[in-house]
């Protein structure tokens, strides 16, 4: 199995914490809900690095956190659904457990995993989209991570595709995440319920019932059970994807785009829609070649299993593994 690692992928509503062996595999899996206070969220860190390495020899572990972090990854800069702003955790966790810690962007160590076990290994240069809640995104140019000048990079989910659009959390309107995410899919389908009587639809009828319990899961079981509303919302959503895709292109030139996240790994919904919506709408269509366009091979589990893997080239290959393109 070669070392052992753990990787936890911290998200705002849920911490999910696996071993992961060199090859990728999990091991072992904890899960808990996601503390609200800072103190509370590393105390239940600890807590599941402590149980996981109660069984299983792990070397370091590795954290994948949906927000702003320094070049280096020492500091957690801002992280929208989770209590730290400035906060050196992996340094904090790494004094308190004895063992090394080391933070990634989640989208980051989402693209590691996917370069590493899964559907970008054969790419050279290669974008991962992890669309879920929103977008968060993870670009490898020659299979190297780049984080931009100070770390952001690439915050492809904030670009402006409908101008004076819906309004987005970042502050902004019209963003791409808001038209390609599962909260988008919600709103895809209550602006079609808003706009026309869908007579059969089961989902209709279920968001008539009680509109709080709609969700982009539950978007995507109708669509796959042939919703028409469901349909409808999934191809409000390709083309959106599509569009996103199309000047994503333009700026990067990838030869390789690769969709993960909870909504990625419905691909098979809107993934071919969404590929001649980019390959109509990229500059200078017809006489370029277009990036391939692939679902995750790893699901939702890109993340933790990226986190390991980055702790496992830290402790292996601290000078050269995970360099960064800026």
């Amino acid at each position: 199995m070669g070392d052992l690692t753990i990787g936890i992928d911290i998200g705002g509503t849920s911490v999910r914490a696996s071993v992961v062996d060199d090859r990728g595999t999990m091991l072992d899996t904890l899960r808990a809900a996601t503390p609200p206070t800072a103190q509370a969220l590393e105390h239940c860190l600890d807590r599941l690095v402590g149980e996981l390495t109660s069984r299983w020899a792990a070397k370091a572990v590795g954290l994948a956190i949906a927000g702003f972090l320094t070049p280096d990854r020492r500091v957690i800069r801002f992280a929208p659904h989770l209590p730290w702003r400035e906060a050196t955790v992996a340094e904090d966790m790494t004094a308190r457990i004895g063992i090394p810690v080391f933070a990634e962007h989640d989208a980051n160590a989402a693209a590691v995993a996917e370069r590493r076990f899964g559907a970008a290994s054969g790419g050279r240069n290669s974008l991962v989209l992890a669309i879920g809640t929103g977008i968060g995104a993870g670009l490898l140019l020659d299979g190297h991570i780049y984080r931009g000048s100070f770390g952001v990079a690439p915050e492809l989910g904030h670009l402006t595709v409908v101008p004076d659009g819906r309004p987005c959390s970042c502050g902004k309107l019209g963003c791409w995440e808001r038209y390609c995410s599962g909260t988008a899919l919600v709103d895809n389908v209550l602006e079609l319920l808003a706009d026309g009587d869908w007579g059969r639809s089961q989902l209709a009828a279920d968001v008539a019932a009680d509109p709080d319990a709609l969700t982009g899961r539950r978007v995507a079981g109708a669509a796959a059970d042939g919703d028409a509303v469901a349909v409808a919302a999934f191809a409000q959503f390709a083309a959106s994807l599509g569009q996103g895709l199309a000047m994503v292109a333009d700026i990067f030139d990838p030869d390789l785009i690769v969709l993960a996240g909870g909504v990625g790994a419905a691909s098979g919904l809107f993934l071919d829609e969404a590929r001649e919506h980019y390959a109509r709408l990229v500059t200078g269509a017809g006489h370029r070649q277009l990036a391939r366009i692939r679902g995750t091979q790893l699901g939702e589990s890109a993340g933790v299993v990226g986190a390991a893997e980055v702790a496992r080239q830290a402790i292996t290959a601290p000078l050269g593994a995970l360099r960064t393109r800026s």
